[in-house]
């Protein structure tokens, strides 16, 4: 096994822990202070993912490889690519002409106390065909990142 597989274990091996041990804490005051959908942190991440989907669509590449974490563990999933780390990230979105031209019919923004978010985002861009975006957002000391993301499309 190679480091970098076993620092991408790691990583969401943490992720992971982080998950169980929220939801199987035994402490009654631990799950009363931890909020699922705070609204506030609701509308950070909406507001986030508002400005990503504009930098997507007019493919502002600075700005969107700056809503990932600057990290050799940051995972994106796509259509036709499996990138692993923000270099690889940072490559993909460098060969892409332009942004996609994506109607959003449905997103669900979820909130894990204070510092953790996924966005499902539901979309059409193609005729028969539905798009999905999946995001774990995760608070950093430098603000909110992106750190694993998966985007595929279905049969309508």
């Amino acid at each position: 096994m190679t480091d970098r597989t076993d620092s991408r274990r790691t990583f969401l091996g943490g992720l992971a822990g982080l998950g169980a041990s929220v939801a199987m804490s035994s402490d009654a005051s631990a799950q009363s202070s931890f909020r699922i959908n705070d609204p506030s942190v609701v509308r950070e991440i909406e507001a986030l993912f508002s400005s990503y989907d504009r930098a997507l669509r007019s493919n502002d590449v600075a700005t969107l490889n700056g809503f990932f974490l600057d990290s050799p563990l940051t995972i994106r999933f796509g259509a036709g690519e499996n990138l692993y780390g923000i270099e690889e990230i940072g490559a993909y979105r460098a060969s892409v002409t332009s942004g996609p031209n994506v109607i959003r019919e449905h997103t669900v923004i979820t909130t894990y106390g204070n510092d953790v978010a996924t966005v499902a985002a539901r979309n059409r861009a193609v005729a028969g065909r539905v798009g999905r975006t999946m995001q774990t957002w995760i608070r950093f000391p430098q603000g909110w990142r992106i750190v694993a993301a998966h985007v595929s499309t279905i049969e309508a």
